[in-house]
């Protein structure tokens, strides 16, 4: 016994149109977070090189004189803080990485509002999309009522 409530070719239109918006900007956001997270990877890395070779560059003590008179050597550190290429992938790894997220959960949101907004613009579709919505949402209720009471353990959602 499933309700149907028809939507008019123009409403499926609209719901089709709104999907493909919240796609697209999800995809253009998360390539645009792609895009600057790989940017800011690169900024840091040549950053933390510069700031490498100046550290090499500058005078570093070689010895601590106590005032005991006592001398002890200082061990060079250069080759511990040496940018690697283990430091350079992880870089851009989570640069991306967080680039790819940040920008595809903007990218969600800023499609998602206009998604609705699309659809929310004419009140009479709105309504028809939203009834058509809770007569699905009825269908499901009821079928899986209907598989709880005939004692099935897993439940199917297929209409």
């Amino acid at each position: 016994m499933l309700t149907r409530i028809s939507l008019t070719e123009s409403d499926r239109q609209k719901l089709k149109s709104a999907a493909s918006t919240v796609s697209t900007a999800t995809m253009v956001g998360t390539l645009a977070g792609l895009s600057l997270g790989a940017y800011f990877a690169f900024k840091v890395r040549s950053n933390r090189q510069k700031m490498f070779q100046a550290f090499r560059a500058s005078e570093k003590p070689t010895h601590v004189r106590f005032a005991s008179g006592r001398e002890e050597a200082i061990p060079d550190i250069s080759p511990l803080i040496k940018p690697s290429t283990f430091g350079d992938f992880l870089t851009y790894t989570l640069f991306a990485s967080g680039g790819i997220l940040l920008g595809g959960e903007l990218g969600l949101l800023a499609g998602g509002a206009t998604a609705q907004r699309s659809i929310t613009s004419d009140p009479e579709t709105k309504q028809r999309i939203e009834n058509a919505f809770r007569s699905f949402r009825a269908d499901v209720l009821r079928k899986q009522i209907e598989q709880l009471e005939g004692g099935k353990k897993q439940l199917e959602l297929s209409l």
